[in-house]
């Protein structure tokens, strides 16, 4: 009879090794990592507790019977981040291509129930040639069991995707219902239907890398909000992210010590906004010195550029941002944007994570093909996400707020709890050539000089609407301020607002205009 310690020594030694040396090798050789590699990058030094290290699969057909390998194909567990308690499963693509079957689903569904019981973040590294098709129905129901636990954990708990490898067919649901994705150039790719089926039904030619390489799902799609040029830049992208958020819906945000040295006025705020309305500028530089130095995480960066969202800190508090773009399109909302900053907003208030706007809005997009495409439901949904929010909410109008986009970008009318705007800030229906067109149209047809008496109505109408005034008249800008207090004066607000307590109506739940 063998030795009991040596054969969990032999058995440890064997899961361990996953596929096997030769198919490690080939992991490498593509580039990759394997499954326990990108854990021990992840996670915190001697941290990690496996879960189900001798699973093995219990399929019987197609002489699956004879290949019998320890894991299944996902390594499980629980370690921790930077001292923070996390769950995480990892694919094992040198075992069966880290396809899913049923029990390989039942581990991760495992380590997704243990997740939510204790509260805490669970991260999941996708390496797979998606469901193990020797298993029928059976490994399908495993993804549907981990689709159910990815909504119900919604909202809960913080879930993060990586893809590392191929993520193909229903493998795509499960990182596209959690709440933020990120994949690695060159090496990973998503899509529903791969190239050979897109070019039998459709008779395109698309390589993977262009139907769903991470450059596509960063720019085209908005599917992921990261996108990273190697495995260890995408894991320790993973470490910051965390850094940012809470590790579920009952706490509050991480606080570390601000050692940010502009504590006073920031002098170099006040030349931000040019003189012209037209001259566009970079409202990343806005938020770089409003915010603790290097602070600010983007979010979605190469997605909808004319908004920018991303998570920084403010005197050491961790911050939501959504500011729009100047530099990019006016900073106009188009279908994209609302999109991007309503899924930014809902997962902020989610996770009790403050929200800071930065305003500068010259109105929608306007076209055909923003209307056929649906900017109305779409521009509703980040309208939606504000009003619903209850966490604290500011706004800080820097230039231009006109239209219905005033009322979207998070305005007192919607619930925001301080409305500040600059000097600088221009609050009117639309911007003064066009006000002044239509309110004085017949007036500037009779003038001898129409083109020197649209000027003229261009100017009146600016001094009458085109300020901050006439809105902080009726109380929905709080205070007038200038640029160079921001830092100070959102410092104190926050702090004001730390306490705060908001309720939504009762209801089983609202209807976002999806």
């Amino acid at each position: 009879m063998q030795d009991p310690l040596k054969t969990l020594q032999e058995k440890n030694e064997a899961a361990l090794l996953g596929g096997g040396k030769e198919r490690i090798q080939k992991q490498h050789a593509k580039g990759k990592l394997t499954a326990r590699e990108r854990i021990d990058l992840l996670l915190d030094e001697g941290s990690f507790e496996e879960i189900g290290k001798f699973v093995t699969h219990r399929s019987k057909e197609f002489g699956l019977e004879k290949q019998q390998i320890l894991g299944d194909g996902v390594v499980t567990g629980y370690g921790k981040v930077h001292g923070r308690p996390v769950y995480v499963f990892s694919q094992d693509f040198t075992v069966f291509g880290g396809s899913l079957s049923e029990t390989h689903a039942e581990k991760i569904c495992k380590v997704m129930d243990m997740a939510m019981k204790n509260g805490t973040p669970l991260i999941g590294l996708n390496d797979s040639g998606g469901a193990r098709i020797q298993e029928g129905v059976v490994s399908l129901g495993g993804y549907a069991d981990i689709f159910y636990r990815n909504v119900m954990a919604s909202g809960v708990i913080p879930q993060i995707s990586a893809i590392m490898g191929p993520c193909a067919g229903g493998a795509v649901y499960s990182p596209a219902m959690t709440d933020f994705t990120l994949m690695v150039e060159g090496s990973s790719y998503m899509f529903v239907t791969g190239p050979n089926v897109v070019k039998t039904v459709t008779h395109e030619e698309v390589t993977a890398e262009e139907l769903g390489g991470a450059m596509t799902h960063a720019s085209k799609s908005g599917v992921t909000h990261f996108r990273a040029p190697n495995e260890v830049l995408c894991i320790q992208g993973i470490q910051t992210l965390l850094s940012y958020i809470p590790q579920n819906c009952e706490e509050e945000t991480p606080r570390f010590r601000s050692e940010n040295e502009l504590q006073g006025p920031i002098k170099a705020l006040n030349d931000i906004v040019p003189a012209n309305p037209n001259q566009p500028y970079d409202i990343k530089d806005v938020i770089g010195l409003c915010c603790d130095k290097d602070s600010f995480f983007e979010v979605h960066k190469d997605f909808a550029d004319n908004i920018v969202v991303g998570f920084a800190r403010l005197d050491g508090r961790s911050i939501g941002i959504v500011a729009n773009q100047p530099a990019v399109l006016a900073g106009v909302l188009d279908i994209d944007a609302s999109t991007k900053a309503a899924r930014f907003v809902r997962f902020c208030d989610a996770f009790n994570i403050p929200l800071l706007v930065f305003e500068d809005v010259p109105g929608f997009l306007p076209g055909t093909d923003q209307e056929w495409n649906a900017i109305i439901t779409n521009g509703a949904k980040l309208l939606y996400a504000f009003s619903e929010a209850t966490v604290p909410r500011v706004t800080v109008i820097t230039r231009k707020a006109y239209g219905g986009a005033y009322d979207v970008m998070n305005s007192k009318h919607i619930g925001a709890d301080m409305n500040f705007a600059w000097p600088t800030a221009e609050i009117a229906v639309m911007g003064p050539k066009g006000a002044a067109e239509i309110i004085f149209k017949r007036e500037i047809a009779a003038a001898d000089d129409p083109e020197a008496k649209l000027q003229e109505k261009v100017e009146e109408y600016t001094d009458k609407f085109a300020n901050p005034y006439r809105a902080a008249a009726r109380g929905f800008i709080d205070e007038v301020i200038l640029p160079e207090n921001t830092r100070s004066k959102l410092i104190r607000t926050f702090d004001m607002l730390e306490t705060k307590v908001a309720h939504l109506p009762r209801k089983k739940h609202g209807n976002i205009p999806l």
